[in-house]
């Protein structure tokens, strides 16, 4: 008999954290979050002044064989004037029936909560993991992004969801030759605009806490037009800094500043640490960490987080100070390669930048809508 069941107790907090540790054991390309982060989250509840939220299992005689988090965004639903929830952390077995009944409880959930849409994949701000991969099922997956089987997209359709939007994932490598003219327009448009290259010759914590007020100030008033973000508050932005702050390597992250040391701009990458994670399925165990802290220290690929240009200087060739930085990176010797994770496909201004690092479109991610 299936039961679909609100996760109410320590037994299901495991349960709901463990179940997609088995079901992608087998599977090379699967990269686990950080276990600890997971259950933290839900013995929260999900819930705060932004947000509410469903956690839900999927148990057939027992066994549990799904799982999904509904998430009411209250921030969004109020700066969009909409009445959507969003779904998340949805895994299943190959079973439509199993699938149809998490899907049936999280919408009555949104309906008696006075919602009409549901969309995603998508957590509580852009910072999380988002949509569902569509391609490239046989490329390694990203820390920061969740692997899903071939399957599921087919699940998800077949309960009336449509595609809202898609994102593309792009591996970077160095190009043949740098390109002479980038080098020029980037040194030339921090020349013109009075900007510089923020000086990392500090201490990592005398880095960060300089310069990451001005990084969530300018992080959130650039995507505060992009597809299913929300402004990111003070008492959220020190639970990243703190969740975030072991992974980053101040090598990796670009900071460009005004003559006042006001953030303009940034690039910030994070040396992957999938491989790290893999095996200890997202627990820090002791194997776990020594191959956490060399993935840092001495990284072979890196994951690009995050990108973003204030307005006032995305016409003025900032922009490619920052591409330029991913170029000299590349052909250091030291990295093998660069992943872009999300990229939306409606913004093709960012995606034409990648001509010169040598790209290669291997991975797409979408986000369903349907109404309720």
């Amino acid at each position: 008999m299936l039961t679909i069941q609100e996760v109410k107790t320590k037994k299901d907090i495991k349960e709901f954290i463990e179940f997609p540790l088995k079901l992608y054991r087998e599977c090379p390309y699967f990269v686990p979050p950080l276990y600890s982060d997971e259950k933290k989250l839900l013995l929260s509840g999900g819930s705060s002044s932004e947000a509410e939220s469903i956690f839900l299992l999927a148990r057939r005689d027992g066994k549990v064989v799904g799982r999904i988090h509904g998430i009411l965004q209250k921030q969004y639903n109020q700066l969009h004037n909409t009445k959507r929830i969003r779904f998340t952390r949805f895994d299943a077995i190959n079973d439509k029936e199993v699938s149809k009944a998490l899907f049936d409880a999280v919408e009555a959930w949104g309906r008696s909560l006075g919602m009409t849409e549901i969309c995603g994949p998508l957590g509580f701000n852009d910072l999380e993991r988002e949509g569902l991969l569509i391609e490239g099922f046989f490329e390694d997956s990203t820390f920061e992004e969740q692997y899903s089987y071939e399957y599921y997209p087919h699940l998800i359709e077949s309960l009336g969801y449509k595609k809202e939007i898609d994102w593309l994932e792009f591996e970077l490598k160095a190009p043949e030759k740098k390109n002479e003219m980038l080098e020029r327009v980037a040194k030339r448009s921090l020349e013109l605009n009075k900007l510089h290259i923020a000086d990392s010759n500090m201490s990592k914590k005398a880095y960060l806490n300089k310069y990451k007020d001005g990084f969530f100030d300018c992080l959130n008033e650039c995507y505060s037009k992009l597809y299913g973000t929300v402004p990111i508050p003070k008492e959220q932005q020190k639970i990243l800094f703190d969740q975030f702050i072991s992974v980053i390597n101040t090598d990796y992250f670009i900071v460009i500043c005004d003559e006042k040391e006001k953030v303009v701009a940034f690039g910030l990458c994070f040396p992957s640490i999938g491989n790290a994670l893999k095996k200890s399925g997202g627990r820090l165990t002791l194997p776990a960490i020594i191959k956490f802290l060399k993935a840092v220290k001495h990284p072979k690929v890196i994951d690009l987080g995050l990108v973003a240009v204030l307005p006032e200087y995305q016409n003025a060739g900032v922009n490619a100070a920052i591409v330029n930085g991913l170029v000299d990176m590349l052909s250091s010797g030291k990295i093998e390669r660069v992943e872009t994770n999300l990229n939306l496909e409606t913004n093709t201004q960012v995606m034409a930048q990648w001509k010169y690092v040598s790209p290669r479109q291997h991975k797409r991610r979408r986000s369903y809508l349907k109404s309720l």
